[in-house]
């Protein structure tokens, strides 16, 4: 395993995201040295053109060393991606396969999930911490594992789809088809849920000034906006939002009994509002509270660039045993 701050070569990473590939690279330290990015090619015909920007990005980022590439979806230790939500017409799509014969050398393929807790665990909030979880609240919900200083990536490298957990059995459908999964309550979609929810009762008025009048338009940045102004209809929102975020970390540390959470995704934005009410539902959710100690609970510090900064180390990480 390749630790924080000896990276051997400049290394390359990129994280393809629904609208955007965002690429950087990194300098034997770690830093950051250059950035760029290019629109992921939509349509039926995509998965020819993104082959395309993920070669012209690293030829752009000044590839020499290795290059890691983070992908939304269901990801193959091989490199292959089975299923992705943001990218049309994907069924075993072999990325890292066809970057081999485009660009040759070392380039390994992952989740971006898994992308991000690589960067968080080595340079990033868990530094120096060896059992951890990333769990990434967006506009859906994924994550990672690292367990005994190892990355965990399961049997068919799919680990760290907690978004997909169910909570509530009879809850609202989700786009994987089941009922009641964990993201459509603690995303940044499923604050939006809570909200709108709220506002058909004829609460969160403020709330829907800021939406322009419209119930239904009500988003999540709408919540918080409110919130920094106080208002507490917006306030008791974003508490129950931090409830259901506390009951999948209680779960999950039920299930793994990590030192650290790291919490990333667009919603790391509003930290400052979100952590208290998830920190405290967590210690009144999770079993035997004062029996044993609490796993920190903090938030990530990479941000938008995450996903391509734990891709451009991915190469040098090694990962558990099946």
């Amino acid at each position: 395993m390749t630790g924080a701050g000896v990276l051997p070569a400049r290394r390359v990473g990129i994280d393809v995201g629904g609208t955007k590939a965002l690429g950087v690279a990194l300098d034997a330290t770690g830093a950051v040295v250059a950035e760029d990015r290019r629109p992921t090619p939509r349509g039926v015909n995509s998965l020819g053109p993104l082959i395309d920007v993920l070669a012209e990005l690293a030829e752009s980022l000044g590839l020499e060393g290795s290059l890691g590439v983070g992908v939304p979806g269901l990801v193959t230790h091989e490199g292959v991606l089975r299923a992705a939500p943001n990218l049309d017409g994907v069924a075993d799509f072999d990325v890292r396969g066809l970057l081999v014969d485009r660009l040759g050398g070392q380039i390994v393929v992952d989740n971006d999930a898994t992308c991000a807790t690589v960067a968080e665990w080595q340079l990033g909030a868990g530094a120096g911490v060896d059992n951890l979880m990333l769990v990434t609240l967006g506009t859906g919900i994924g994550g990672g594992v690292v367990s005994n200083g190892a990355l965990q990536r399961g049997l068919n490298g799919f680990a760290g789809e907690f978004g997909h957990m169910v909570v509530h059995p009879d809850g609202p459908r989700c786009p994987c088809g089941r009922r009641g999964c964990w993201e459509r309550y603690a995303s940044g979609s499923g604050l939006a849920m809570l909200a709108r929810e709220a506002a058909t009762g004829r609460r969160l008025k403020n709330v829907v000034r800021l939406a322009g009048g419209d119930a239904q338009a009500v988003r999540g940045e709408h919540v918080q906006a409110a919130a920094r102004e106080g208002d507490p209809e917006a306030l008791a929102v974003i508490d129950d939002f931090g409830r259901w975020v506390a009951l999948g970390l209680s779960n999950l540390t039920n299930a793994f009994d990590p030192e650290m959470f790291v919490l990333g995704g667009g919603l790391a934005s509003g930290a400052d509002l979100y952590l208290d009410p998830i920190v405290r539902w967590y210690g009144e959710l999770l079993y035997q509270p004062d029996l044993r100690p609490m796993p920190r609970v903090e938030f990530a510090e990479w941000g938008p660039l995450a996903g391509a900064v734990g891709a451009a180390l991915l190469p040098g990480i090694s990962s558990a045993p099946c």
